[in-house]
């Protein structure tokens, strides 16, 4: 499997668990996306509610917690350029995505469902923020939710 997560700690303990379970759901996100043959990669931070309150407030002027960030490098229109090409002469990261492994633990009790789930749901999400997907106005929802969905039920992860 080619390796499109680069994931670092951040105030956490390294978990092999983890690292396995971004790994599994992000080759899912490339594969459904058609960027397995890209250099494209993905830059994975997990951390705690206090740096990501911290990163939230630094980059995006909001002094709250929460669940994940998705900092993308690119625009829809470049991501489809990167894909439609076939020389790739340098690795690109694709983006940024910070996720609060607290967060998801409660969030995870507080929607009964496994922790694995909404880990998966947190990476979906956050890669197509990366993607130039949003889900502020009803009729982007209806395009951003739908893609979540199918990349987890081709892995099987339900919410049970």
């Amino acid at each position: 499997m080619k390796q499109i997560a680069q994931i670092e700690y951040l105030d956490t303990e390294k978990n092999q668990e983890y690292e396995e379970i971004i790994n599994k759901v992000l080759n899912e996100c490339f594969l459904e996306e058609n960027l397995l043959h890209t250099n494209m990669y993905i830059s994975i931070t997990l951390t705690n509610p206090k740096n990501i309150r911290n990163i939230n407030r630094e980059y995006r002027n909001v002094d709250k917690e929460t669940d994940v960030l998705s900092f993308p490098m690119f625009e829809k229109d470049e991501i489809q350029a990167i894909i439609d090409t076939d020389e790739y002469e340098v690795d690109d990261v694709l983006g940024d995505i910070v996720i609060s492994l607290e967060k998801v633990k409660e969030q995870a009790m507080e929607y009964g469902h496994s922790f694995e789930r909404e880990l998966a749901y947190m990476l979906v999400h956050g890669f197509y923020h990366l993607m130039g997907y949003d889900h502020i106005e009803e009729e982007d929802k209806a395009i951003m939710r739908p893609k979540e969905e199918t990349i987890l039920k081709k892995l099987n992860i339900t919410r049970e």
